[in-house]
């Protein structure tokens, strides 16, 4: 943006800043320097550009409201070559989108581009560079996505409280855990361990069919773990999610507590990500395990890619579900 003074007439050469200092004091104006801001704090502060380039993604249907309503201004919280993430400030907080390629794990609050990684689609953008959602699209950096189809995160099984194989359990269990491997030794990077560790505590709850329990593991291990997803936010998902999904009558109560729990522990993506477990909206990898376990897909390839999800991510999401899995059965069983 130019300044008054700083105006040229049509056909004659732009004056430098020196120039029209020198000009003023002349005559006898006060001249005062403008602040050079750095190229960040330029990225942080200018609108996005107007003349993105426009990109086809598949949108999730759990950002659909923010997508279709009015434009709101955002900010980038993570940049990677397989996905940026974006805060959306409202009266609630804030939401989060993202915009993934198609290779990256796809999770329920983003468009994914019909692009790869490798061909680097996403330009890397600072921390806290401006945004727009809304309007039906996203714009960051120099692309402008637009949901040219749409895909539900909440997965439809057979009924609201599904019946899963039980050798499907099983493989599901011997491939987190490992064959003939206590549940005990189980563990995951940056949680404590042992018999005293959140995920003891946690495994007695369900041992002891304790929904309360299980409820008060949560105050220690929301924000528990590194990552922009603490590994212990991925447990919680996970257990809220399956139990939503697998009909348990207390699944609401318990998805309010673990989130009310969040605010303040820990990353706005991985509060978002819990919100939408709460409403049974999980990435396609967490929803193809459950089409497996009820006999819908095959359930080893599910299974593989879901582990396979992040540094600890996946693992800590297929861990809740078992949690879950065991809650339903134990809680929900005529005594």
């Amino acid at each position: 943006m130019r300044t008054i003074d700083g105006t040229t007439a049509p056909g004659s050469r732009p004056q430098t800043d020196d120039a029209q200092r020198g000009r003023a004091a002349r005559a006898g104006v006060p001249t005062f320097p403008l602040p050079r801001d750095s190229a960040q704090a330029a990225a942080r502060t200018a609108r996005p550009a107007r003349a993105a380039t426009a990109v086809p993604a598949a949108a999730s249907t759990g950002i659909a409201e923010l997508l279709r309503g009015p434009v709101r201004p955002a900010r980038v919280l993570l940049s990677l070559p397989a996905a940026v993430y974006l805060h959306v400030p409202n009266d609630r907080g804030g939401d989060v989108v993202g915009v993934m390629t198609n290779d990256a794990a796809r999770l329920p609050l983003g468009c994914v581009l019909f692009r790869p990684s490798n061909g680097r689609p996403l330009v890397a953008l600072p921390v806290g560079a401006p945004a727009e959602v809304g309007g039906g699209r996203i714009v960051v950096g120099d692309l402008a996505v637009s949901a040219a189809a749409w895909w539900n995160p909440r997965p439809k099984l057979p009924s609201l409280r599904p019946a899963l194989l039980p050798e499907g359990v099983r493989q599901l269990r011997n491939a987190l855990y490992g064959e003939g491997v206590p549940h005990s030794a189980f563990t995951l990077p940056g949680l404590p361990v042992g018999p005293g560790g959140p995920l003891a505590a946690l495994r007695g709850a369900v041992r002891r069919a304790d929904l309360e329990a299980a409820l008060r593991t949560a105050t220690r291990l929301i924000g528990l773990g590194p990552g922009l997803t603490p590994a212990g936010d991925d447990v919680m998902a996970g257990t809220i999610a399956g139990l939503v999904l697998l009909g348990h009558p207390s699944a609401e109560r318990f998805a309010a507590g673990v989130y009310a729990l969040a605010a303040g522990r820990t990353t706005e993506l991985s509060r978002a990500l819990l919100r939408h477990a709460a409403s049974g909206r999980v990435s396609a990898e967490y929803a193809a395990v459950l089409h497996g376990l009820v006999g819908e897909r095959p359930l080893a390839p599910a299974v593989a890619r879901l582990l396979s999800t992040g540094s600890t991510s996946g693992r800590a999401m297929a861990l809740g579900l078992s949690t879950a899995i065991d809650l339903v059965e134990r809680t929900t069983r005529p005594r």
